[in-house]
């Protein structure tokens, strides 16, 4: 990025700006990688992101690549062992949410033909495009946050609250949210 002041965030030399440049708020259609962002978002509560994705290979090597049909298998025994492995947050409830919500997420795709389908038509299938000019301006939740998150709590998943599903929009680019500052608003603009 030409400009390393204007990024939303991450320093430019870290793996942080690295996300922000080539991941955050850029479009997701593939379900595996929509059920990755998923439960990283999820294991992110109460927790910074950067502290996730420094994580993020420990996650993909326990929990089988984020494939759902896979994960909605795991025994107790295997998620039990996860919790004594650092690679990961070792939260019981968050790890053991990954299997219930894979079980849910399967069955989203059975329905909807794909996960993608199921969240993209919260948003009529186009991204949501703000602009922010600081980072104080990006809202921690929205009416479709709302909606989605009450949506995934009847189903019956966890870790999937208003303020996480829109991290996860932003993350799954659902929502662009760079700031007006930022070089990268102007380039997913061209691409959108």
């Amino acid at each position: 990025m030409e400009n390393s002041k204007k990024r939303c965030f991450g320093d430019g030399k870290d793996f942080y700006a690295h996300y922000h440049d080539h991941e955050w708020a850029v479009p997701v259609y593939d379900d595996r990688d929509l059920f990755e962002l998923l439960c990283l978002e999820g294991a992110q509560a109460g927790l910074s992101w950067e502290t996730v994705l420094k994580r993020r290979e420990g996650y993909r090597e326990l929990f089988k690549n984020f494939d759902p049909k896979k994960c909605a298998t795991i025994s107790d025994e295997e998620l039990q062992s996860f919790l004594q492995n650092e690679k990961i947050i070792r939260n019981r409830l968050k790890v053991f949410s990954v299997r219930k919500n894979a079980q849910i997420f399967v069955a989203i795709q059975k329905e909807f033909g794909s996960f993608s389908n199921y969240l993209w038509a919260f948003v009529n299938h186009t991204p949501i495009i703000n602009h922010p000019k600081t980072l104080n301006d990006i809202l921690p939740k929205s009416e479709i946050s709302d909606t989605i998150s009450k949506d995934l709590r009847k189903r019956g998943m966890s870790f999937v609250g208003s303020t996480i599903i829109y991290a996860y929009m932003q993350a799954a680019g659902l929502v662009n949210d760079h700031l007006v500052s930022c070089p990268l608003k102007s380039k997913l603009f061209i691409t959108l």
